[in-house]
């Protein structure tokens, strides 16, 4: 027998680093080879004719010549034995025994003993035996499973050998030996897997578990993930001799992390918003969108499909959808329960259409449409093209329907993707569901703030308002700044801004007990000053009670924690406002709690303005021709600090100016800095309010409210810190020749001459309407006045609006209305001047106090 045909049989695995010896008929060594020289320790010439016995630690491992069979000596034989080295060290060796030349029938018959050499030993290491057996078994068994695809590659890339099933699908030659991935794989995908396996053929580097779809030239539509770990093959000599690369299927894994991946998307897409309409959108824009490459992956795909080509399973790595509609149930964007009308069905409004830009998907239908559904709505679609339809539902009610689709060239919804997508629906129901309940206390909070603020536009004798107001709180719509227009006595007007520390509800309900505070107030015609004193004494006692712990509150809950309802408010500043430059903001002053104010009378008839601030801002004045000043305000501390006195500044108007008042979030939402704030604003104002050259300026407040809005049009977002409060006012004038005065001293006999004159007045007004009642009112204020307070008497009428009569004098004592009795011959007067007039009342002066009275004016 031929030992190398032997050797490439595989009868021996005595291949790599084996000893070999050469003996004769008799078992004596003839030759040595050098490595077994090395492994023994012996020479040739030491071992040369003698007997493989005289080597043995053990003769019993080898058997004796003569006794060898017939087979044996045939075929040869095989065995373990233990060798003593020249050391003298036993060496365990697993061996096999070829014959050379084996005799057959009609050979010649064989020499004598110690003649011509037969046997050719191969030898080596029992250990290194073993090993080289697991080897082989490994390799064998390693091709034959059909669990992980199994191929062997040459240094060009050729296939050399692969197991039976490469790739788990159909495509494949019958015969891959000799060929390339391109010849039988899609070519971007061959490329892709060729790429990783240059790479560890260049490298050394192994690849590990790279995924890649594949997909044949047969089945384009077909296909699977592979996850793709190979290395690099070396001779002993160190040469690359090749690459092994194992494909291991992992579809329905790469499928279940990119459904996980989404459904984490969609959770978080849907959970970060409280506005309905977004919360479709977003999970409308998350069902249609391409998927990002799966986590499961340490190397992402190199190539993955185009549009149009498909995927392994239309999902592994595009998203849901091609398509995706959101239908919302009417009632969920008012805050209210879904029912269904008349016809048992329940409106929706088709919301968001969302496509994934296929050229091929369906199109997209209109949005904003109605549609109905039935309030039991349970479907799953998968019809052609495939679609799937889930109800939106949460506590039992039908909050809408989500309906994803996809374009024709790609597979059908799988029963794992309708699960995904109702576990997305149930998801999203929730935060529909979180968003509709937010609608409805956000109308309820925004309407009661609303009700606690007046008409955006008002429009009085003396001025023409427009406001604006912005809340900072996105979360609830509502903060505590506010404003106000309050009309007075005489033509008069208060204007009135404030600013109350926090966000929410609570600051809306301090900033409505404080404006109906300085309503009352102001309805005394008290002075900006005394007002404010007032002002500051309710918000110390506001303080008071936030501050009570909750133990001392007789409505406490008794079950309650001790202290669990106590009211807090955290340290925040308020601008302090100096004399000085009018314009500059001081050092700002920190309270625990409280609010600041501006308040500002005009009186149109001397067109003067008097303002005291409780460390608010300064009003802004735009004088006609746009020139831009701001009121020199000495302000008082903000209310709520207490034991500070604060002052009145008066200025004078031109007709037609345009006073605004506001708070300091419009001026940080301009600037970081307030003084810089300011200068924005009045740069803004002189732009607005000068009219072009011949223009007349507008009062109506219409075209303030225009104004106000550009005013605050671009004030970027991140920059609204606080609430944005801006009050226009466009002052007006009562002409002179609208006013008549009189001074009378205290004498009885002057109550005749001030009625005559007055007769007079109401003549050349045209209000002969009103003269009875003039005079009566006249007399019963002059002689009242004269006889109770002496004199001077001032008279006024002032016709604007209405008609007022005032009369002042030096007394500082308020007139009181009573019920005369019948025996009584006086303290009717105030009643009859309160029966026919249409108001009255009484205001302090600094020199005394006015009765004043007011009449309407006859329609014509």
């Amino acid at each position: 027998m031929d030992t190398a045909d032997a050797l490439y049989r595989g009868r021996s695995p005595f291949v790599v680093n084996a000893v070999g010896a050469l003996l004769d008929a008799d078992g004596r060594i003839v030759r040595w080879t050098p490595e077994a020289e090395r492994l023994l320790d012996l020479g040739t010439a030491q071992v040369h004719g003698r007997p493989v016995h005289d080597l043995l630690a053990d003769p019993s491992g080898w058997p004796a010549m003569s006794e060898l069979s017939a087979r044996q000596r045939a075929e040869g034989w095989s065995g373990e034995a233990v060798l003593r080295s020249g050391r003298g060290e036993p060496l365990p060796l697993s061996y096999q025994v070829l014959p050379l030349n084996a005799p057959t029938d009609g050979d010649p018959p064989e020499p004598e003993a110690g003649g011509t050499p037969r046997y050719f030993v191969l030898a080596a290491p029992t250990p290194q035996i073993a090993r080289s057996r697991q080897d082989q078994a490994f390799t064998r068994e390693l091709f034959l499973q059909d669990r992980v695809g199994l191929a062997v590659f040459d240094e060009r890339l050729r296939l050399v050998r692969t197991n039976t099933h490469l790739l788990p699908y159909s495509g494949l030659p019958p015969d891959l030996r000799g060929r390339r991935l391109g010849d039988f794989l899609q070519a971007q995908d061959a490329a892709a897997v060729e790429r990783g396996l240059r790479d560890v053929l260049r490298t050394g580097r192994p690849l590990i578990g790279a995924e890649e779809i594949v997909r044949t030239i047969e089945d384009p539509a077909g296909g699977a993930v592979m996850a793709i770990s190979a290395f690099r093959l070396q001779a002993p000599d160190g040469q690359v001799i090749g690459v092994t690369a194992l494909f291991t299927d992992v579809t329905e894994l790469h499928r279940s992390g990119e459904r996980l991946a989404l459904l984490h998307r969609a959770t978080a897409a849907v959970g970060g918003s409280l506005s309905v309409t977004g919360t479709a959108e977003e999970l409308a824009a998350v069902l249609a969108a391409p998927s990002p490459p799966s986590s499961l992956s340490p190397s992402p795909p190199l190539s993955p499909p185009s549009p149009g080509e498909g995927g392994a399973d239309g999902g592994a790595v595009p998203g849901l959808a091609d398509l995706a509609v959101v239908d919302v149930a009417e009632a969920v964007f008012t805050g209210g329960e879904p029912s269904a009308g008349r016809d048992g069905r329940v409106p929706l409004r088709r919301t968001a259409v969302v496509t994934s830009g296929d050229p091929v998907a369906p199109p997209p239908p209109p949005t904003g449409v109605t549609v109905h559904a039935h309030p039991g709505e349970q479907t799953a679609h998968t019809d052609l093209p495939p679609s799937m339809t889930v109800p939106l539902r949460a506590g039992g009610s039908l909050l809408g329907r989500v309906t994803v689709h996809r374009a024709p060239h790609r597979p059908p919804y799988l029963p794992a993707d309708l699960e995904l997508l109702r576990e997305i629906a149930d998801r999203a129901a929730l935060a529909l569901d979180n968003a509709r309940r937010y609608a409805r206390e956000h109308r309820a909070a925004v309407g009661l703030q609303r009700s606690l603020l007046p008409p955006s536009q008002a429009e009085t004798t003396a001025v023409s308002t427009a406001s604006v107001y912005l809340p900072t709180d996105t979360a609830s719509g509502i903060g505590g700044d506010w404003f106000d227009v309050i009309p007075l006595s005489s033509a008069r007007v208060a204007l009135v801004a404030g600013d109350v520390v926090g966000h929410g509800l609570a600051a809306s309900a301090t900033m409505g007990r404080l404006r109906t505070a300085v309503r009352t107030l102001a309805d005394l015609d008290l002075e900006p000053d005394e007002l404010l004193v007032h002002l500051d004494d309710l918000v110390a006692q506001l303080m008071v009670e936030a501050e009570r712990p909750e133990d001392e509150d007789p409505h406490a809950d008794p079950g309650a924690e001790p202290g669990a309802g106590a009211a807090t408010r955290p340290p925040v500043s308020h601008g302090m406002w100096s004399d000085a430059g009018h314009d500059t903001p001081d050092e700002q002053q920190t309270v625990p709690f409280g609010a600041t104010c501006v308040y500002a009378v005009y009186d149109p008839v001397s067109r003067r303005c008097a303002v005291a601030s409780a460390g608010h801002p300064p009003p802004a004045v735009a004088a006609p021709d746009g020139r831009v000043t701001y009121v020199p305000l000495r302000p008082g501390p903000p209310l709520g600090v207490s034991g500070l006195p604060f002052e009145v500044t008066e200025v004078d108007l031109e007709p037609g100016s345009l006073l605004a008042l506001y708070t300091d979030g419009l001026l940080l939402g301009y600037a970081d800095d307030l003084e810089e704030g300011m200068d924005e604003l009045s740069h803004r104002l002189a732009a607005a309010a000068a009219p072009p050259e011949g223009a007349v300026l507008p009062l109506t407040g219409a075209a303030l409210r225009e104004l106000g809005r550009d005013l605050v049009a671009d004030l970027p977002a991140h920059r609204l810190t606080d609430d944005v409060t801006l009050l226009l006012a466009r002052t007006r004038e009562v002409p002179p020749e609208a006013t008549a005065g009189w001074t009378l001293d205290a004498d009885p006999a002057a109550v005749a001459r001030v009625r005559e004159a007055a007769t007079e007045q109401l003549l050349a007004w045209g209000l002969e309407e009103l003269t009875f009642t003039t005079e009566l009112v006249l007399s019963e204020l002059v002689t009242n006045a004269i006889r109770y307070a002496g004199g001077p008497v001032g008279v006024r009428l002032i016709r604007a609006e209405r008609l007022t009569c005032e009369v002042s004098d030096p007394s500082a004592t308020q007139p009181r209305m009573r019920r005369a009795r019948l025996t009584d011959e006086g303290g009717r007067g105030l009643y009859l001047v309160a029966q026919l007039t249409t108001r009255w009342g009484s205001r302090y002066t600094r020199h005394g106090k006015t009765i004043w009275a007011e009449q309407d004016l006859p329609t014509s």
